[in-house]
């Protein structure tokens, strides 16, 4: 898989009007608000920029042993019908994000690429901290591959993904999967993950400010989700960290030109092709961090959705 990054000097004309858009709405950083002052807003703003959401087949909330998830399916399958599936795990810092808040995103992805979809509400920080989300996210994971004949699911042809912390989770995820020897993951679909929260990038300093997400609203999100400093270098929390990638599934990896996120993106993708994993890179020059499910106001989000069902459908379709 090709590294494919666009180049930009300057940020896209419409993510430019997403940053003055909020500016002059005076929404508050989310640095400033309480956690629970955070995820209202998160939600309450989110309708505005998503796109419409694509017809679906069937969508069922169910339990995942405890965890709450959302099944989706796409419209003109046979129930009977095994379908690939993606666990996705949404971003939000640990801290805000729901299944509301990316339900449009998993419906796009399961009506583009044919598949499965099992959006996962994972424990927020700071009621529960680290390691909660992620023994949610790998404890939902194995339960699709348990259940997977009761979900209509393929439990050969599973994929995890999520979108900045959730693209964080989906990487530990594709890891104990690797060192479990089970599920066996065909896919990781990492967007704008966060990688190494124990280190500030280039990146971090360059678009501290002025971006949408900032640094001191990603130093906020960590220190909600940790319970120390120690915990910032555990492999769990910054996948960049691990001894060795070798061996995890194929990554999808796609980060954002003007993203403090951007530089520990890169490098992941790098690790993981320096480990011999196979990574289809790609950098959307102009565009911010968040802007894939954007569509209704941001057209290279709904590009890149099409994009990762592209990249699902051909991944996880069985070769004749």
């Amino acid at each position: 898989m090709p590294l494919n990054h666009e180049t930009a000097t300057a940020l896209d004309p419409q993510a430019k009007a997403v940053i003055d858009l909020v500016i002059n709405s005076g929404r508050p950083p989310y640095h400033l608000l309480s956690p629970k002052e955070a995820r209202q807003m998160f939600r309450d703003t989110r309708p505005a920029s998503t796109p419409p959401a694509p017809e679906i087949g069937v969508v069922r909330d169910l339990s995942a042993d405890g965890i709450p998830v959302r099944l989706y399916r796409p419209k003109g399958v046979p129930a009977s019908t095994a379908l690939p599936a993606l666990v996705f795990f949404h971003g939000g810092g640990w801290v805000i994000g729901d299944l509301e808040t990316h339900d449009v995103l998993c419906r796009q992805l399961a009506a583009g690429a044919g598949i499965s979809v099992v959006n996962v509400d994972y424990r927020l920080a700071p009621e529960q901290k680290f390691p909660a989300a992620i023994d949610d996210a790998w404890a939902a994971t194995r339960w699709v591959a348990a259940q997977a004949a009761e979900l209509g699911i393929d439990a050969g042809r599973l994929a995890v993904g999520g979108d900045s912390a959730g693209g964080n989770l989906a990487a530990v995820v594709a890891l104990l999967a690797r060192d479990h020897g089970a599920p066996a993951l065909v896919l990781q679909v990492l967007i704008y993950p966060v990688t190494d929260v124990g280190a500030e990038s280039a990146s971090y300093t360059e678009f501290a400010e002025g971006f949408m997400l900032t640094r001191d609203s990603m130093r906020w999100f960590a220190a909600h989700y940790l319970t120390g400093a120690r915990d910032a270098v555990d492999w769990r929390v910054s996948p960049l960290r691990a001894s060795s990638v070798a061996g995890v599934a194929p990554a999808l990896v796609l980060t954002a030109g003007f993203d403090p996120l951007r530089d520990e993106g890169d490098a992941y993708a790098r690790k993981l092709r320096a480990a011999g994993v196979r990574v289809d890179s790609i950098g959307y020059g102009g565009m911010i961090h968040g802007f894939v499910p954007m569509g209704r106001l941001i057209e290279t989000g709904n590009r890149a959705v099409a994009h990762i069902a592209a990249t699902l459908r051909q991944a996880l379709t069985p070769t004749t």
